[in-house]
Parts: C-alpha cells; structure tokens; sequence
C-alpha cells in the first residue's frame, strides 16, 4: 500500500482520501525508509507539501537509483514549469497538487501498474495485511474477537487469512476454535535463519472456515526461547502468502506484542466499558503514540457495550479521542459458542454479533458489508460457495 510522508496531520487526513484504504502515513524520511525497508512490495512514496522541495528531489534520485520500482508523486501547493522540470530531471513520477484528489488517486494508479510491470507477473502479487488484535487488560473478550474478526475476514474461502496465536504463554485460540494442533510456532524456535513460508505453513492447523491457525505453545516456558527476531521473519512470510495475517497478542507490551505492532498495517484494540479497562486503553494509546506504532491506522472495538453500565459511547470517544469503529453489545451467546468452541459467526452468522464482526472486517479491507445469508435461503449453490463469498479476489 502507498506511504504518505507528510508531517501535518490535516493534510494527511485530506490527501489520505485519494488514496487507497489502508494507505500508511509516516512524520519522516526516516520513518519511510523503515516502512519501506519493512515492506519490500511497496510500489509508491507520496511525498507531501510539508517536505522541503530540494529534500523531496533528493529523496527521489535516491530512490531511482536503491529502489526503481518504487514510484515518487510530489504533492505541492502550487507548481510551475520550473519545479516539474527539476522534478522530471529528479526521477519524479508524477507532480499533483495537493488539492486535486482526481490527480492523486491517477497518479498512485499509474505508479501500481509501472511496479507491476517492472515485478514481472510472478512478482505482481500485493503483500497481504497485519492485523493485530490488542488490548491492555485482560478478560475484555480479545481473543473471541480476534477469531471472530479472522473469520469475517476469511469471508469462507473468498480471502486467505492466518490466525497467528502470540500470546505465547496462555494462548487461547486452538481451544476457543476447537483445534488439536500437533505443531505451533514452538517448532519455528532456533531458526531466525531460515524461516520462510513453505516452513511456517507446516505448522499450520487449518479450521474448517478456510482458515489458517499458527498456534501458540502448549506450554508457557516456551516464551522465553520465541524471538522478536523469529516473530518479525514468521510474520513478514506470511505476507506471502495470505491476504491477511491477523495477530492476538497478550494483554501487555511484552516482547511479541511490540514486535507485532511493530510489523502491523492494521491495529484493532479491544476495550469494555468499565473504567479500569478505559484508564488502561488510554496508556496503551498514549504509549503507542509515543512508539509512533499504527498512528493513523488504529480501530476502536467496544466489546460487551451495554448502555446500563452508565458509560455511554460518546464518553468512550471522548475519553480515548478515537472513534469506535464497531461494538458488540453482551449477548450469552457469545459465550456460549466460545465454550462449545464454534466462533458465534460460524454458529449464527445472523446474530447482531457476527455482523459487529463482519463490520469491523469491511473497516479493514475498504470493501462494502457482506451480509450473511440466513438458514432458511442457504441453498446447495450457497453452500459451495461460502455464505458470505462474493467471488474470489
């Protein structure tokens, strides 16, 4: 997806509207050379009006000569005959000027049809999506809505989704799924190496929902012996080969946990509404703000909102200055379909649940809600081709 430099959070939000969802947006230089040295696949750098110009023209040679398959689009105020020579002569892709939306959204398409060019078709294949799943405070539901938010994702066979388990000590997604894994990324310990994907699929554990699971360890003296360095190398393979890699991780800022925040596209936290989880949410937030992790990409899950506790949506909003981007209100059936170990959007596809879910799914990937078929017109067609299938990608 498309990194926008650019240090003025306003223009951001404007240029970010033009551009495709899921678009990255660093303060930096320097923050895009870690972006992009991150995410090989990477196919433009958007340089906003904020960077000095003779700063963005060097930063284009640059990147003509270290990474030619990355395209430049300058985004200016105002230009004239002169800058777009100097920037053509610079390696300039393209020059918009920052309120021309239509330009911009050309110009990033241009820009993806030259990298696929050049990559050949064998390479022409995008990157799939991080997306972890976190919460500070324990017992908020995080591991149910991140099995839950996988499956929406998965949309039964329509998009490749791994569920990555990191909550290395007391992970809960095999149980919660009903999986008897017979490998986890226990058997991944020792080889930073050579990790690739061909290796991280043998330890995979499918689930009947076209899903993919990389279990956590059976025992929690593993911990110890998993790397951020093995973490960082499994999920950066995974890419390869999934669209989307959705991540739970424990209720803390431990090792795994920074280390998949720090590989993530997308962040989903998790957060009820009682005001011991609210004061931890906001920490983590401000923490996070301060790490400079998924700034801009971050969506609020409100799980078990119900209005009677006194604390009302708007509150939530105000006391965390983020949006809450899809809620799931208490319901008993929740829990009872994690206890019987069939996620509530396998057991009821129709349940107000499943469709917080499958909101919080389109959120993420720009498409429109899928809405489940119900029982009563599931027919044998429906039935090979997934209830919430719109075709393949």
């Amino acid at each position: 997806m498309p990194v926008l430099i650019e240090a003025d959070t306003q223009v951001i939000e404007n240029l970010q509207q033009a551009m495709p969802a899921g678009s990255h947006a660093v303060a930096s230089l320097d923050r895009m050379h870690a972006w992009l040295d991150q995410h090989p696949g990477e196919y433009v750098a958007a340089l906003g009006p904020s960077v000095a110009l003779d700063v963005a023209l060097s930063t284009a040679e640059d990147l003509r000569v270290t990474r030619p398959t990355i395209s430049v689009v300058l985004v200016r105020e105002r230009f004239d005959a002169e800058l777009l020579s100097r920037a053509m002569h610079a390696g300039v892709r393209d020059v918009v000027a920052g309120d021309d939306e239509k330009g911009l959204t050309k110009a990033i398409e241009r820009a993806q049809q030259l990298h696929q060019a050049l990559r050949g078709p064998g390479g022409a294949r995008t990157q799939g999506r991080i997306v972890t799943v976190f919460s500070p405070k324990g017992g908020v539901g995080k591991t149910t809505s991140s099995v839950n938010l996988a499956l929406a994702l998965a949309e039964h066979g329509a998009r490749k989704v791994c569920l990555v388990d990191l909550d290395l000590a007391f992970g809960d997604v095999a149980i919660t799924m009903q999986l008897f894994p017979t490998h986890s990324i226990e058997q991944a310990v020792g080889s930073e190496d050579s990790v690739d994907l061909a290796m991280i699929e043998a330890l995979l554990t499918r689930h009947e929902d076209s899903l993919t699971v990389l279990a956590a360890p059976a025992h929690p003296d593993v911990r110890e012996r998993v790397t951020p360095l093995l973490i960082s190398r499994i999920l950066r393979a995974l890419r390869d080969g999934f669209d989307y890699v959705v991540v739970d991780t424990s209720p803390s800022f431990d090792d795994a946990t920074l280390t998949a925040l720090d590989e993530t596209d997308e962040c989903v936290i998790v957060a009820t509404l009682d005001v011991p989880t609210l004061k931890n949410v906001k920490v983590a937030l401000e923490t996070m703000d301060m790490l400079d992790i998924a700034r801009g990409h971050r969506h609020l899950l409100l799980n078990r909102a119900d209005d009677a506790v006194g604390i009302s949506i708007e509150k939530v909003e105000t006391i965390l200055g983020m949006p809450v981007a899809s809620q799931v209100s208490s319901a008993t059936d929740v829990a009872a379909s994690t206890n019987t170990g069939t996620p509530i959007l396998v057991a009821k596809p129709d349940h107000p649940a499943s469709t917080a879910f499958l909101q919080l799914a389109s959120t993420l990937t720009g498409d429109p809600v899928a809405l489940p078929t119900t029982k009563s017109d599931t027919t044998e067609a429906s039935r090979s081709r997934g209830l919430f299938r719109r075709g393949r990608k």
